[in-house]
């Protein structure tokens, strides 16, 4: 191939040893991109150790709160937890990573893209879709997936070249952080009945090493999206970093799971989502006071849809349009404040308001001054359960 291969660069292992094979097998310049999410790497360094590899050109692109706004925020008001546990932090930002490579190719006038995934998991997946959905025509190459290198003989290849390896811890683990979320694979964690060691959490102290006091935080909602935090109203990159430092503080956020992959294997899955976990529980209590119970239990499904979606790389796919359709416009009543006490990795809704509450205190009330006509509900039950009754005197019947 001549011309321009444009690859997005972390800085890592796989997208380093990336840069060289991609000049050595296909003879063309490397150009490559960091898309700052918020993973908290020296992005100077970065590029420098691209230069030093052999990349012809560098882009560094923030897109933090482009991050948050459009693509964590519609998450949360999705309350997207894949199988029940994962917020799908790095899903979310793969389909702005994809995005920004396409956009740089076709500046670079490049013949195709790159990316440092592997045969094995699920970025692979949202990388490919994505760019194949914003431009059909770009090739898509995959050093690791097509060269099939274990880790151990990535680290060789790179000391072979010269290239620059993390630091032995983090030569263990692979590693993966934005905003929203960290995850952590590889190393001992391999191995799922093993307690993932101290060693591989930073954003979160144990639970039992957390304060002995409780620590309150409210958190403000207009429209399903959070806007403040203690009634101090936040951008959107600074809310995300404010509560993982809060809630990561009082040892909340941690996850451990097995996780179904989309290419069929299961896998063991270490996370630390601080303001994932708290924002979402915060956000579903908000909905129960302001959304009728039909259009919750409505909302549970398309929720499921929704992280499904994302997670198996089908943020392009037409059927997150229509989704998310739903789900703008049920967030439409979703305002007001939700009160949570964070104590020792415990996170406890204890108190919530909205202007828009179904909640009506002289309906639920048992005091005497309630307008609840409770001389109605005797018809009630009997309608209710009227086919239940019937079917039980059948069944008897039949059992004579």
């Amino acid at each position: 191939m001549s011309g321009k291969i444009v690859l997005a660069y972390s800085g890592g292992l796989d997208t380093s040893v990336a840069i060289r094979w991609l000049i050595e097998n296909y003879r063309c310049g490397v150009i490559t991109v960091t898309v700052d999410v918020g993973q908290g790497e020296d992005l100077k360094l970065i590029q420098e150790f691209a230069e030093r590899i052999g990349a012809e050109k560098h882009y560094s692109i923030d897109a933090r709160e482009e991050f948050v706004k459009d693509y964590v925020y519609p998450a949360i008001r999705a309350n997207a937890m894949y199988q029940g546990k994962y917020p799908i932090s790095t899903a979310l930002s793969r389909p702005l990573i994809a995005s920004k490579l396409v956009e740089i190719a076709k500046r670079e006038g490049a013949d195709a893209v790159a990316h440092g995934c592997t045969g094995k998991g699920n970025d692979q997946v949202r990388f490919d879709v994505t760019i194949s959905a914003l431009a059909p025509d770009l090739k898509i190459i995959a050093p690791i997936r097509e060269w099939g290198l274990s880790r151990e003989e990535e680290i060789k290849y790179a000391q072979e070249h010269g290239i620059p390896i993390p630091d032995k811890r983090q030569s263990q683990y692979s590693i993966d952080k934005n905003l929203y979320g960290r995850s952590i694979e590889c190393g001992v964690l391999e191995d799922p009945s093993v307690e993932p060691p101290e060693e591989v959490f930073e954003w979160t102290v144990a639970p039992e090493k957390s304060p002995d006091k409780p620590e309150y935080l409210t958190i403000g909602f207009d429209a399903g999206t959070p806007i403040s935090i203690n009634g101090s109203k936040m951008d959107p990159v600074t809310m995300i970093m404010s509560l993982n430092n809060i809630v990561g503080r009082n040892g909340i956020g941690r996850i451990d799971h097995i996780e179904d992959r989309i290419v069929g294997i299961k896998s063991r899955e270490v996370y630390e989502c601080p303001a994932s976990i708290v924002l979402i529980e915060a956000h579903k209590d908000l909905e129960k006071c302001v959304l009728t119970r039909h259009e919750l239990a409505f909302k549970h499904l398309v929720d499921n849809e929704w992280a499904v979606a994302v997670y198996s790389g089908l943020w392009m796919d037409p059927l997150l349009e229509d989704l998310n359709a739903f789900i703008n416009k049920s967030q439409e009543r979703v305002e007001g404040e939700v009160k949570l006490k964070l104590y020792k990795g415990a996170c406890q809704i204890v108190g919530r308001k909205s202007p828009k509450s179904l909640y009506n205190q002289k309906l639920a009330t048992y005091g005497v001054d309630t307008i609840f006509n409770q001389t109605k509900a005797a018809g009630f039950t009997e309608l209710w359960g009227l086919q239940t009754k019937i079917a039980n005197i059948a069944r008897r019947r039949l059992e004579r």
